[in-house]
């Protein structure tokens, strides 16, 4: 299997957590894109016509994204406890926390772009501030609902809540979160001395 990817996207970041939890890691050609919102790789396009990252292309030519897609394909794939819940309920709790760890990334990678590629002259603040809204609605919802869900189990959503949070340190750590959300903050600093969590931190690129 080869993944395009690219070293710093908190999304790619979810497919390799996953993969070096259920020992797949050794089974994924990691191949570098380009990742910019305003000029997509071509070598991406041709598989994914988004042009996004991480973009899966099996062995027999089939191609998936995106990363919640990817996930799930590669959970089906080992013989150990699924991180994908079969049972139906804990499943849907899985997923919900899981678009919700995306959403925080959806809208802090909007501000990294607003902040980091778009001229000084034309950025947008109320634009940030909403974006950056949402950020912190999410991290509420993460502190006061999800700690029980957090602190007990190993599942999808649980990973892409830790690599959600990594992206914040990662990209804003002018914009520190940890005091007003101190258990989550306590949670994820235990959870990220995980191997897995270890050995993706992601590279400092743009």
């Amino acid at each position: 299997m080869k993944l395009f990817h690219s070293p710093a996207s908190p999304y790619v970041r979810k497919v390799m957590v996953l993969a070096c939890e259920i020992g797949l890691e050794s089974r994924i050609e990691r191949v570098r894109a380009v990742v910019s919102p305003v000029k997509r790789d071509k070598l991406v396009v041709a598989h994914n016509p988004t042009g996004h990252v991480p973009t899966l292309l099996l062995d027999d030519g089939e191609v998936l994204f995106d990363s919640r897609v990817i996930c799930e394909y590669l959970d089906t794939l080992h013989d150990g406890l699924p991180l994908h819940p079969r049972e139906a309920m804990a499943r849907a709790k899985t997923q919900c926390l899981h678009a919700l760890a995306d959403g925080i990334l959806d809208a802090a990678v909007l501000v990294r772009f607003e902040l980091a590629l778009r001229p000084a002259e034309l950025r947008w603040p109320d634009w940030v501030d909403g974006q950056w809204a949402k950020v912190l609605s999410s991290l509420n919802v993460l502190e006061s609902r999800w700690r029980p869900h957090l602190a007990d189990r190993l599942d999808m959503g649980v990973i892409a809540t830790a690599c959600a949070l990594g992206y914040l340190d990662f990209r804003f750590p002018d914009r520190p979160w940890r005091v007003d959300y101190p258990h989550l903050a306590a949670w994820y600093e235990v959870f990220a001395q995980r191997d897995s969590m270890q050995k993706t931190w992601p590279a400092p690129v743009v």
